[in-house]
């Protein structure tokens, strides 16, 4: 089974975001972590190669510094790490980074593609299911539990306050949940072989059936009107009222703000 993770280094928000004057996020000049919903499918991949043998690789697309994800990736157990990085990607929006990732996955043999659910930097869940779009491929989203039965996998597929089960043959695609799963922690040696280990980089020309005009900036039809950084909340109202005069005015709020 060959199986392929498609992983995201995002700032990490607890240091803080930066912007470029076009609105997006200045990358360059901030701290990063693995996507922790990708993480959780890298760990699910990870489980179906100690159980099935697989051949996993990790994808993903960044500056060149996201080599560093790819070398935890690899330090967890991943086989092998592919970085996609070019100048004309940069500013992409999700249709453009799902193109570019569907471009190199044409060049690569799987039988699965895991991918998080969404990045906490952006919070669209729009990539994963993109790239099934362009690969023609069936997907599988909000994933709780994976387990493979012969050429097909079964998911528990998150919903509201339950879950479907699915069946889908390979190859597809899946979308995991951070819930999915606890990830396992880098071993010395494994860190070690990752640094060793050679990963491979592609360029815009490595990539297979994408237009330019779907790539970068200038082909991302998101257009941002305004970018910022955390928003402080206000000071909250606070009320001394007896318990049935509280109730009242809980309920009158919720009215108000037509939650109920």
């Amino acid at each position: 089974m060959k199986i392929v993770v498609c992983i995201k280094q995002v700032p990490d928000t607890k240091g803080g975001v930066k912007f470029n004057p076009d609105g997006t996020l200045d990358r360059a000049a901030m701290l990063t972590i693995m996507n922790p919903d990708d993480k959780a499918g890298l760990e699910a991949a990870l489980r179906l190669k100690d159980q099935y043998d697989a051949e996993v690789t990790v994808l993903t697309m960044g500056l060149p510094k996201a080599e560093d994800v790819l070398r935890e990736a690899m330090a967890m157990g991943a086989d092998k790490g592919i970085l996609v990085t070019d100048r004309v990607l940069g500013g992409a929006d999700t249709w453009a980074t799902s193109q570019t990732l569907a471009g190199a996955l044409r060049n690569i043999d799987y039988d699965l593609i895991i991918t998080g659910r969404q990045a906490i930097d952006g919070d669209t869940a729009q990539v994963g299911p993109q790239i099934s779009e362009h690969l023609g491929l069936p997907v599988i989203s909000y994933a709780q539990n994976i387990k493979v039965e012969g050429d097909s996998v079964i998911v528990e597929r998150q919903y509201d306050d339950r879950y479907h089960v699915l069946k889908a043959k390979m190859p597809c695609l899946i979308t995991a949940l951070a819930e999915l799963n606890e990830p396992r922690y880098m071993t010395p040696g494994g860190i070690f072989d990752a640094c060793k280990a050679e990963i491979t980089v592609w360029g815009r020309a490595d990539l297979k059936d994408v237009e330019d005009s779907n790539l970068g900036l200038k082909g991302s039809p998101t257009q941002i009107a305004k970018a910022s950084d955390k928003v402080r909340k206000g000071k909250g109202e606070v009320v001394k009222l007896d318990a049935e005069e509280s109730v009242t005015y809980i309920m009158n709020k919720l009215a108000e703000k037509h939650v109920i």
